[in-house]
């Protein structure tokens, strides 16, 4: 089998978007005067120069990128410039509330971790840039490929030249991993799904009908799942700081006939009988160096994971993944890439592109969030990598001078929503996968920073800033947690201590030729006119693999043979981590248990820098350390530090470098004001900064999931038959999240009623109850409830899909009551 693997893994690589990725920096809207400089390169769209330029940095600083557009388009159409550009999937950017840029502008400067500049440094070196001397690469997107791509490219050598370093910049316009990257399922997975979801391509008819596409397709597959077990291998022997192994337990409450299957395919309706092979197949792509998978018995599940149902369990299959904490590991590539001389700032947004007289881009326009000075960066190859929010970077780019290009989309978003329960709902070393869900959908249920993490939900649409999940995807992950454990454990909404969704991104390549092969997992894609590249897709496991192939396109063309080092770096934080350093740091600081475990898992061997700053507790025990919350091992030292390693806001805090909001939403607010307090007294605000931070942090821990649901959400009808949501997924065939009326028509013709054109009008306008053109799934099942039916439209859906007409829809709805 190994050598089977090791075969396969000599082919194309692989591409596939299935996970969560990095979200890394969005450009607000065009603010840029578009003038010719000394140096003759061309800022912005149009020649002249743009109102936008005259106006405050606090007011543009101060509003999300959509509100701007919206505001310099308002005058004159109402179309934003997402649309302008037939951008399918337009970029939701909410005004947060920024309290950026700082006042005063001369804020207290504060050194960086050891051996690292700090961010003020960081800033005036990427304002050195010129035309004459531009960086080698700039990367435009501070996530974990981005900032993998500048730890890549920093860390190159050149066979031929060894002294040859190359230049590296990297910004991002809010803080590390402030999207997508923190939002994950804090796994470091090799792609179980993947591997099952091949084989039921493989054995479907398509080999009959297609046999070397099928068979094409499934080694694409493969490949990809067995890169990413040599990547988690990467992962977790290297980077041992920051990860760990989780067992996670694949209940069966059938020995087989498991119905509707897995996959949709019937093999995998005899998964519980084939899972035990399954797994040690899925060991042997890692050589066996992961923990070894194994069974469970019946009593032997009980005593490891009581809170299962063990009535009706017949035994579990346990399988390893690793996992992190993301938001961390992302800090931990941008410091490691600091450290190793890039340029590399957050707060930085890219504001436009600068083009050249052939209408190549040389560089950009940036602003410093913090302060508000623009200022320009030079690059000879530009990278976008703000993951579902590429294509927003990609419009600063879809036009050199007075000549508009068409801007073909390349990125598609995907929501994944999570939710957090107390640790008492699993324990605290085990993890559990519902693999059979009733929408099919995998659901991981896992141990997490003393919590539990459930998640997560799959769904099509514009990728958003803001961390809200939907309350009925809250539900559904709810209701799914019940069909395991046990009875007497009751799963309620109270008990819900936070909840995010995060966007993956779905890629393709919009400059590949016609007929080109389409990609499963990343893609790198550069613009033949511009020569910007861009990355979109792929997984958190897969980061660094994902950054070595950027690199190799982007400089390789030019540099020949090119050596890639990251397989042999140890991130920031590796350098002194062993086993007992929590041991030590008790012995020494005399801190309490929990907290000494938690700072040695998140700093490493940098935790001495942090333990150095924590205060006297003024208790017998522990007597340093002075926690932000009770219940939560953070301390106030960690605040102190995160401000070295480039925290800006009380947000950074309480959402990344802590991860409090993300366990606790009532917790996080509670610490909020004492965080406030600590940044204030280590970077120098002023009462009116301090006040302005404490009402965006507080603004945005509200678009967190908590206890009860969001007030905004009023009354939420549930529609709890996955039949009707399926029926409308079937409807949306371009999979965009919502209806329009040429969808509706094709369904009518499918279902042997075609609708004329004045009918079809009248029917799109009743389901358009907002008038916006769209249907979106309320709308679809207000409709179906609420239709006259004056067509017998929506009789005949019924009739097809058997949903039981209006009584059996109202039956079952429910109403939830904020």
């Amino acid at each position: 089998m190994i050598l089977l693997a090791r075969t396969i893994s000599k082919s194309t690589k692989s591409l596939r978007h299935d996970v969560v990725r990095p979200v890394c920096a969005v450009a607000s809207s065009t603010i840029a005067a578009a003038a010719v400089g000394a140096s003759g390169h061309r800022y912005g769209r149009n020649s002249g120069t743009s109102f936008a330029s005259d106006l405050p940095p606090s007011l543009l600083l101060g509003i999300g990128a959509a509100s701007f557009v919206s505001l310099l388009s308002s005058s004159s159409s109402p179309t934003t410039q997402c649309e302008k550009s037939n951008h399918a999937n337009a970029v939701t950017v909410v005004d947060l509330g920024a309290p950026f840029p700082l006042e005063p502008l001369d804020n207290k400067e504060i050194p960086g971790p050891v051996g690292i500049p700090s961010r003020v440094e960081q800033v005036r070196r990427l304002r050195t840039s010129s035309a004459q001397h531009p960086y080698d690469i700039l990367v435009v997107g501070g996530g974990a490929t981005g900032c993998g791509v500048a730890l890549d490219a920093v860390t190159r050598t050149i066979p031929s030249d060894p002294s040859r370093k190359f230049t590296v910049a990297c910004i991002e316009r809010g803080d590390f991993a402030s999207e997508t990257s923190s939002r994950s399922t804090k796994l470091i997975w090799a792609g179980i799904k993947y591997l099952a979801s091949a084989s039921a391509s493989l054995l479907s008819l398509k080999l009959l009908t297609s046999p070397i596409q099928t068979v094409n397709e499934f080694v694409e597959e493969f490949n990809m799942v067995f890169q990413c077990h040599q990547e988690r291998k990467f992962m977790l022997d290297k980077q041992r700081h920051l990860t760990n192994w989780v067992p996670i337990v694949c209940p069966f409450t059938e020995w087989h006939k498991v119905w509707p299957p897995p996959f949709g395919h019937w093999l995998f309706s005899f998964f519980p009988i084939l899972a035990p092979i399954v797994f040690k197949f899925y060991d042997s792509l890692s050589q066996f160096t992961c923990p070894p998978s194994y069974i469970l018995t019946k009593k032997e599940t009980r005593m490891q994971f009581p809170q299962l149902n063990e009535k009706e369990i017949k035994y579990c299959a346990v399988f390893y993944e690793g996992q992190h904490n993301d938001a961390r590991t992302n800090l931990a590539i941008a410091m490691s890439a600091a450290e190793k001389g890039a340029h590399i700032a957050n707060y930085v947004e890219m504001i436009d592109c600068i083009f050249n007289d052939a209408g190549k881009v040389i560089g950009i326009q940036a602003v410093d969030r913090v302060t508000g000075d623009k200022f320009q960066i030079y690059a000879n190859h530009v990278v976008f990598a703000g993951g579902p929010f590429t294509d927003s970077l990609r419009e600063k780019e879809s036009r050199s001078g007075s000549d508009e290009q068409t801007m073909t989309s390349a990125v598609q978003g995907a929501s994944g929503s999570h939710i957090v329960l107390p640790g008492y709902y699993a324990p605290n070393n085990m993890g559990l996968l519902d693999y059979n869900t009733s929408d099919g959908r995998f659901l991981f249920f896992l141990p997490w920073q003393g919590s539990v993490i459930v998640g997560t939900t799959d769904k099509k649409g514009p990728a958003e800033t803001l961390p809200t999940a939907p309350e009925e995807e809250i539900q559904w992950i709810l209701k799914e947690c019940e069909k395991y454990l046990s009875h007497d454990l009751k799963v309620r909404r109270s008990d819900v201590l936070s909840a995010w969704r995060g966007w993956r991104p779905l890629a393709a390549d919009p400059h590949a030729p016609p007929g080109g092969q389409v990609s499963r997992d990343h893609v790198i894609s550069t613009n033949p006119n511009t020569g910007v590249t861009f990355i979109a897709g792929g997984k958190w496991t897969t980061w660094r693999e994902m950054a070595q192939d950027v690199v190799d396109k982007v400089l390789g063309r030019e540099n020949g043979d090119m050596k890639c080092n990251t397989l042999d770096i140890t991130l920031h934080g590796g350098d002194g981590y062993s086993n007992s350093l929590s041991v030590e740091l008790i012995q020494k600081y005399c801190m309490d248990q929990k907290v000494a475990e938690h700072l040695v898992k998140t700093y490493g061997g940098r935790v001495w820098e942090v333990a150095d700053k924590a205060k006297p507790t003024g208790k017998r025990w522990p007597r340093y350390g002075v926690q932000l919350v009770e219940g939560y091992p953070y301390i106030e030292a960690e605040v102190r530090y995160a401000c070295q390693e480039y925290a800006c806001t009380i947000e950074d805090i309480l959402s990344r470098r802590t991860r409090l909001a993300f366990l606790n939403k009532d917790a996080s607010m509670e610490a909020l004001p004492r965080v406030a307090d600590i940044m204030a007294e280590e970077l120098g605000w002023s009462k009116r900064t301090k006040a302005s931070q404490i009402k965006a942090a507080q603004k945005y821990l509200e678009s967190y999931g908590g206890r009860i649901p969001q007030e905004d959400a009023g009354k939420v009808s549930l529609p709890l038959n996955q039949d009707v949501i399926s029926l409308f997924e079937q409807l949306d065939t371009d999979g965009n999240g919502f209806l329009d009326i040429h969808e509706i028509k094709d369904m009518s013709e499918r279902l042997g009623r075609p609708l004329s054109d004045k009918y079809l009008k009248k029917v799109f306008d009743e389901m358009d109850r907002n008038r916006n053109g769209k249907i979106e799934v309320d709308e679809f099942i207000h409709w179906l409830e609420n239709s006259k039916d004056s067509t017998g439209f929506a009789k005949a859906l019924n009739e097809s899909y058997r949903l039981g007409g209006k009584a059996w829809l109202k039956r079952r709805s429910t109403t939830f009551l904020g």
